[in-house]
């Protein structure tokens, strides 16, 4: 039976992976920070030493967008410096690493969906040490590993955009959200299931980069039109631009994921947005 390591188990991801891990047969050690700093080498060797640990499912990141332009070693720290030291030590253990990263790698000045091969261009702190991490995974390349990419993440954990509307849905008669940035959502479960169904199958000499979101191409106003309607909430949504919503981190405005590549390798049918959102909100008890 395989020993799985999922770092950032109080995350959304984490969280998802939790919930769906008594449907599959291996031995999972679900730590955060408290159980485990993966910011410390030697915490991590002798961890995954007296574990017997076979694979890694690294969930654990530095997510504050904005709060990264300021605590710029903090975040670095997690999604750059932690991921080498899970890199070195899958490495000389031999075991498999599964580590996530983000579309903030890239600019959002695309015309068509981001391949893996596309030029990065991070235009924020938060998107640099991500793409930093996934720079020094690869250096030190260890066998059997991935990067998965994804956007928007949501899940019925944690705080997210639909528990945000949600909440703002119920307390006022109308909202203003940002209809000039393009993507699509990703339902944390979905991606879940995903890493827990090609874990056996992940086979490579080299690191791979796979891309995965739901499918589907909306603004977050469409998102956000989408959550009142399914929730049956009456609060109106209005378009508004970026530039009326200034952040201290610049999102990328267009982040849409080519996934062929990981639904080719793996043979995966990824769900469209509208039905994972459905799914979510139910599980929220916000759709009946």
């Amino acid at each position: 039976m395989l020993n799985i390591l999922v770092t950032g188990s109080k995350g959304q991801l984490g969280s998802e992976i939790e919930v769906l891990s008594t449907d599959y047969s291996y031995n999972f050690i679900f730590t955060d920070k408290e159980e485990l700093d993966i910011t410390n080498q030697e915490a991590i060797n002798d961890f995954v030493t007296k574990y017997n640990i076979d694979t890694i499912i690294n969930c654990a990141a530095y997510t504050a967008v904005d709060k990264a332009e300021e605590e710029q070693v903090l975040a670095d720290t997690i999604n750059h410096q932690a991921v080498k030291y899970l890199a070195n030590i899958v490495k000389e253990k031999h075991i498999k690493l599964i580590h996530i990263s983000t579309d903030y790698v890239f600019d959002g000045t695309n015309f068509k969906p981001y391949i893996e091969t596309d030029s990065s261009n991070p235009q924020g702190v938060y998107g640099q040490t991500k793409l930093d991490g996934e720079k020094a995974m690869q250096l030190v390349n260890p066998k059997n590993s991935i990067i998965i990419r994804t956007s928007w993440v949501y899940s019925s954990f944690g705080a997210n955009f639909v528990k945000t509307m949600l909440r703002l849905g119920r307390e006022k008669e109308s909202l203003g959200v940002i209809f000039d940035q393009i993507g699509t959502p990703t339902y944390a479960r979905d991606l879940a299931k995903t890493i827990l169904e090609i874990l056996p199958k992940i086979e490579n000499k080299t690191i791979e980069i796979y891309n995965y979101s739901n499918e589907g191409v909306l603004s977050w106003y469409d998102f956000a039109k989408e959550i009142m309607r399914m929730a049956k909430l009456d609060c109106t949504i209005n378009p508004i631009e970026t530039r009326a919503y200034p952040t201290p981190a610049k999102r990328p405005h267009y982040s849409i994921l080519n996934k062929s590549k990981i639904k080719d390798k793996f043979n995966i049918t990824i769900p469209f947005w509208k039905d994972s959102l459905d799914e979510c909100l139910k599980v929220m008890g916000a759709r009946k």
